[in-house]
């Protein structure tokens, strides 16, 4: 999770979350580029009293920075379209799990269990234990087994909300009516935070989102007791 005073994302624990890092650091060294070329060319012009007559009339410069921004952007778009598609591709999952917003909760039901159902509600601060974090941890966790493909169903009962998890990189709209999905794949086991990313009312900073990983065999004897 982030912490005070942290300039860059959260560390990846998903796959996905790798690559949008990655094109974040590749976006971000051709800003500094092109920022570092606008800048020696400003000072130049500042500080040089000399002018060079024949860039005033030359096809080859304006030929240049007519390709040389398309080939940038080409350089852009083609990374961010494949990350785009990773994240809409649905791999034989082994678990479905269904989130439905509310005013002001979470909802969460296991499909593949008969009766495997609970709604998550922000723990209020005076209930909380020490080690846990005011304004993000809830009642009821959402176990999940790691390393293992699982596909999320999100829909709204009410508003607008939006599920997000940064360190996970997912973050998917609950529209009422709709049915949205997604699927996440965690590489390690821990708690993994989040919010609801959707302006939705009065509580909308109360809707905290808290995944615990944990190995397979763990969650199949938490499911068993469970349900």
């Amino acid at each position: 999770m982030a912490h005070p005073l942290q300039l860059g994302l959260q560390d990846a624990s998903s796959p996905i979350m790798e690559e949008l890092l990655y094109f974040h650091d590749h976006a971000l060294m051709i800003v500094f580029l092109i920022s570092s070329l606008v800048l020696y060319t400003i000072s130049l012009m500042l500080t040089t009293k000399l002018m060079h007559t024949s860039t005033m009339n030359a096809q080859m410069v304006e030929t240049m920075w007519t390709i040389l921004p398309a080939v940038i952007l080409t350089s852009i778009a083609l990374p961010s379209l494949r990350i785009l598609y990773m994240t809409d591709e649905i791999n034989n999952p082994l678990l479905t799990i269904k989130a439905m917003g509310h005013q002001w909760y979470w909802s969460y039901e296991y499909t593949d269990y008969t009766d495997l159902n609970f709604d998550s509600y922000m723990t209020p601060t005076l209930d909380l234990k020490p080690g846990e974090l005011r304004l993000l941890e809830v009642d009821n966790r959402t176990v999940l087994p790691m390393e293992t493909p699982v596909r999320m169903l999100i829909s709204s009962e009410d508003v607008l909300h939006s599920w997000a998890v940064p360190s996970l990189g997912l973050k998917t709209d609950a529209i009422p009516g709709r049915l949205n999905q997604t699927t996440l794949s965690a590489t390690r086991p821990g708690l993994f935070y989040g919010q609801c990313s959707e302006i939705c009312g009065s509580n909308h900073s109360f809707m905290p989102i808290v995944l615990e990983l944990i190995p397979l065999k763990h969650f199949e004897t938490w499911s068993t007791l469970t349900s």
